[in-house]
């Protein structure tokens, strides 16, 4: 059984024009000691979908369908206060700006214990010796000295290795990271990203990476899903997705990514717009920007099918069906 299940998934915004669906059927499962890479462009849905997952909606948002289970219990319905409890102790959460996660006016040290003495049966001596460990463990040199520091005292990728403890100290089974890295230089970037990779193997944590930059995608994740419109559009194993997109967006996406080994004159780009929410089109919410676009692709929306490989994708051009009436 995978560690975290979500099926067919629905978010939405009431306003005063109507309903406006933000995520529409998401459903994929990561296991145990796996990273799940969710990429796509800006307001396709991704950090909605681990928003949805740790229960930090902001009204007037709301789930209006589906189920999302940690190891077999759902966690979509549960109160808040019984949420809150699994946030924390189950299920971590990493942001991309670490000044939102932690309190200025503590020090890191005082954040550390009270969020383990919160979720573990230590005294707070205890969980004091484990957060030097952990700050230790996650780069921050010198961790017995600077863990009554403040975190003003930090540079942004101290701060944001601080995050990364907090969000493991209780030792989740979950961790939804959220652009971890954006606001990261490149060396930094590579020594969290690597840090990530480490934990997840040491503590079979399962770690859901949502970005936009799929040069962290291709180096961390293990599987990838390619959302669009409040839809994955492309799942599958990381190599393959990168190597052999299946679906026209991946594709374009994959295209635009300049290549160290091949010289192209110009990179390929996806011509228009992602719609917005109050505007998706009828059908695959991706074919006024498709180059393949045929008959079925303006009329049904298509869920994830087989390609014949490893990955699924949500293209009509996988089923045999839809072709051959077409043709």
């Amino acid at each position: 059984m995978a560690l975290l299940e979500v099926d067919g998934l629905h978010v939405e915004f009431p306003t005063r024009r109507g309903v406006l669906k933000a995520l529409d059927g998401i459903s994929f499962a990561i296991d145990a000691g796996e990273v799940l890479g969710v990429v796509g462009e800006s307001g396709a849905g991704k950090s909605l979908t681990g928003a949805a997952i740790i229960g930090l909606l902001e009204p007037p948002g709301r789930i209006a369908g589906g189920e999302i289970r940690l190891e077999g219990s759902r966690i979509d319905n549960l109160p808040y206060e019984q949420m809150r409890k699994i946030r924390g102790r189950r299920i971590g959460a990493i942001f991309q700006d670490p000044l939102t996660t932690l309190n200025p006016l503590y020090s890191i040290g005082r954040q550390l214990v009270e969020t383990m003495t919160t979720h573990l049966p230590l005294t707070p001596g205890q969980a004091r010796e484990r957060a030097i460990q952990w700050l230790s463990d996650v780069g921050i040199p010198g961790a017995a000295q600077r863990i009554d520091a403040y975190p003003h005292e930090f540079s942004g990728g101290m701060r944001q290795r601080v995050v990364i403890a907090l969000a493991l100290c209780a030792e989740p089974k979950l961790v939804v990271a959220d652009e971890p890295t954006t606001a990261l230089d490149v060396s930094i970037q590579a020594q969290v990203i690597a840090l990530l990779k480490r934990l997840c193997r040491e503590h079979g944590t399962a770690i859901m990476l949502v970005t936009h930059d799929m040069g962290v995608i291709a180096e961390t994740a293990d599987r990838v899903a390619v959302m669009y419109a409040g839809r994955i559009a492309e799942i599958g194993p990381v190599r393959e997705v990168v190597k052999e997109p299946r679906h026209p967006y991946t594709e374009g996406l994959m295209g635009s990514i300049p290549s160290v080994e091949a010289k192209v004159a110009r990179l390929a780009q996806i011509e228009g717009a992602m719609p917005r929410l109050s505007a998706i089109p009828r059908g695959c919410a991706f074919n006024p920007r498709c180059p393949r676009t045929f008959a079925p692709c303006t009329l049904e929306r298509p869920e994830l099918m087989a390609t014949g490989g490893p990955n699924q994708a949500a293209c009509w051009h996988y089923a045999p069906a839809k072709v051959a009436a077409d043709g």
